[in-house]
């Protein structure tokens, strides 16, 4: 093994143990026949690379995108002539369109990788419930095979209490028969007897045969759980990485643009107006953005109601207010111009109002922030154990924690919202054990808390 490899192991295994996820042995047995473990492609970095480059976002889009910005000195001296003045006006007006574009460009890219998570995270999702559900068929039946192979030993006893295979002669011989009708009935009785017997020997073997063809077919969707799996938590990788570059051409464009637009007015203005009028009046509104958002996030964090945030036991917590709008598990479908929802709603929905708080139900590590498709802004943290929770339909620019990032119980880490499939502002709430979806509320309630 070269040293590159033998890096990339213990990155893989770091980022199984900070985040407390790994799979548990049988899943460990489960995925070793390829080498990738449950969650090891969250460590593979050279994934995300070759699949952004897919995606045609290259590996600089973190990067600045361009070289130099230009500064007010700039544009003050390039007022001094009109040769200058054309030149930095068509080199800022290139800076604009340059990150206009790759805004765009990032945007689009990270809608169409966290569309493929979502769908592959759904089908996922689909195969372990199916898993699930064939492997409770399966214990349901191996149940009724041992009591009904009971109930036939019981009856057999009951046969040949007496001794051996001659309880006919014995009935025959005790004397006990008083008269021959007598005796003919109790010939009846024992025959029924045996009649019952065989049936519930034969229901035995019936449901034996049931338990072992469940059973194997359990077996085969859980292999197909377990690759769906791989396949989502890859996704899930590019999707990330897809994601953060948009945000960092967003910000980028967000320091600049601004700013940029200003100086472009300035060497445009054939007035007084003076250079030092518009970058005071850039620095104005920058002040005023700051104290909306400011003033925003105040008001949110305060104005949560409904428990949301209430402790439980071993640091868990309700991760938002309001009431519950929608259980876990089977549902009809809802339709609307986002598209339809599943017919298998894998969490809880908690309504609060657009803009209410949503918290960290446990400690944790964030591993994913970002769209989700029809999850729309979603979040995913690793509490260890193999416990992990999302957090669905978040409003846009309502994220306010990062991929990677270490978050404690009960802060908070968005606000709600209606993006993706989503009918009215809530959030959708997940909790995970490795990697499937389990029902919240049951979960939660063990934990003290209620949802």
């Amino acid at each position: 093994m070269n040293d590159d490899q033998t890096t990339l192991d213990a990155a893989v295994a770091a980022a199984s143990d900070d985040c407390g996820c790994a799979p548990s042995p049988a899943e460990r047995r489960a995925f070793g026949k390829d080498g990738l473990s449950r969650r090891g492609a969250l460590g593979l970095g050279v994934l995300s690379v070759v699949a952004l480059s897919a995606f045609g976002i290259s590996q600089g889009v973190t990067a600045a995108y361009a070289a130099t910005y230009p500064s007010w000195d700039d544009v003050q001296r390039a007022k001094q002539s009109e040769a200058a003045k054309a030149a930095e006006v068509t080199r800022i007006e290139g800076l604009i369109q340059s990150l206009t574009q790759k805004v765009a460009e990032t945007q689009a890219a990270a809608k169409v990788a966290a569309d493929e998570f979502y769908e592959a995270q759904q089908k996922f999702f689909a195969a372990s419930t199916e898993a699930d559900s064939l492997q409770a068929k399966a214990d349901e039946q191996s149940a009724k095979a041992d009591a009904s192979a009971k109930k036939a030993g019981q009856v057999a006893a009951q046969l040949y209490r007496n001794g051996g295979d001659d309880t006919s002669l014995e009935l025959l011989f005790t004397g006990s028969a008083d008269n021959a009708d007598e005796l003919l009935a109790r010939l009846g009785t024992m025959d029924k007897l045996f009649e019952y017997n065989q049936s519930v020997y034969d229901d035995a073997v019936a449901a034996r045969n049931s338990a072992q063809s469940m059973s194997d077919q359990a077996v085969v969707a859980r292999d197909e759980r377990d690759r769906l799996q791989k396949i989502a938590e890859e996704k899930m990788v590019v999707a990330q990485q897809a994601a953060d570059a948009a945000q960092a051409a967003l910000d980028e464009q967000s320091a600049n643009l601004a700013t940029m637009q200003a100086q472009l007015a300035a060497l445009k203005d054939a007035t007084t107006k003076t250079v030092a009028g518009y970058k005071a009046g850039v620095a104005a509104e920058e002040k005023k953005r700051r104290e909306r958002e400011a003033a925003e996030a105040a008001a949110n964090a305060g104005g949560n109601s409904g428990g949301g945030g209430s402790q439980g036991s071993g640091g868990w917590c309700r991760p938002h207010g309001g009431g519950k709008s929608s259980g876990y598990g089977p549902r009809s479908q809802q339709c609307g111009p986002q598209g339809c929802s599943s017919s298998f709603h894998y969490g809880t929905d908690f309504a609060n109002g657009c803009g209410a708080a949503i918290y960290a139900a446990q400690s944790g590590t964030v591993d994913y922030a970002g769209y989700n498709g029809g999850y729309g802004n979603y979040i995913r943290i690793q509490h260890g154990g193999g416990i992990g929770t999302g957090y669905a339909h978040i409003r846009d620019g309502g994220i306010v924690v990062r991929s990677g990032q270490w978050v404690r119980s009960g802060q908070v880490i968005a606000y709600a919202g209606n993006t993706g499939r989503s009918f009215g502002c809530h959030l959708h709430f997940e909790v995970y054990r490795y990697g499937s979806a389990i029902n919240p509320v049951q979960f939660l309630a063990q934990h003290g808390v209620s949802a």
